[in-house]
């Protein structure tokens, strides 16, 4: 067996003897170079409200960014039945977050439509896809943060919103343009979503990209139910 496949095959015995159990939360994926995290589990993932900022219009493409400045971020998301373990293919995941100075697309007062740090991607047949994008930044009254949508078959089956770890947030913010204003002013335990969200299982998983390059990468299994 793959190590995906004998990952999926642990989690279903043990959901098989816990069914019981509330479903909360999500682990980690395969990471930037395809290579698979052991702690993938196929649990549910918590549900949100999306957001003010959501705009109904369909982007596909992998590279979000339309030059925003930023340190560069890479998505690796897999999507599963939170049931089954198993991956839904063709699961088209959409993303949504503001800059690296808290505006969002379309919001931001630009005499043009704008829609930079939005799109949608497409799952593979292992329920895997990447988006590239820029970390990003925070507004007043809430932890840095980033929102998503889950579709299959046409519909909206997950709304969520992924966090950070606060120390990779902190050092991200004392450079580049999330230098000039400073540190989030709302941490994960003061923001009124994050433990709504999930918490710590909706945390990305971070590491810093191979080979010398910048920015990170960012893993997360997203169990849904379809």
């Amino acid at each position: 067996m793959s190590p995906r496949e004998l990952r999926r095959r642990d989690a279903l015995a043990l959901l098989g003897g816990t069914l019981a159990a509330p479903l909360l939360g999500c682990g980690g994926s395969g990471g930037e170079g395809g290579e698979a995290d052991a702690s993938t589990t196929c649990i549910l993932s918590p549900e949100v409200t999306e957001g003010p900022y959501w705009i109904d219009g369909t982007l596909t493409r992998r590279n979000i960014t339309e030059g925003r400045p930023g340190t560069p971020l890479i998505l690796d998301l897999s999507v599963v039945d939170a049931k089954t373990c198993k991956p839904i293919a063709n699961a088209d995941v959409e993303i949504w977050h503001c800059d690296a100075s808290g505006e969002y697309s379309g919001f931001d007062g630009a005499a043009t439509a704008t829609r930079y740090l939005r799109g949608h991607q497409k799952a593979n047949a292992d329920g895997d896809l990447r988006f590239v994008t820029i970390f990003p930044g925070w507004y007043r009254g809430r932890t840095p943060h980033i929102h998503l949508k889950v579709h299959v078959g046409g519909d909206v089956v997950h709304t969520g919103q992924l966090f950070m770890s606060e120390r990779t947030t902190a050092a991200v913010y004392r450079n580049g343009p999330y230098k000039a204003r400073g540190q989030a002013d709302t941490t994960h335990a003061e923001d009124n979503i994050y433990a709504q969200a999930g918490g710590s299982k909706s945390t990305l998983k971070l590491r810093r990209r191979a080979n010398g390059k910048a920015g990170y990468v960012g893993t997360i299994t997203l169990g849904v139910a379809t």
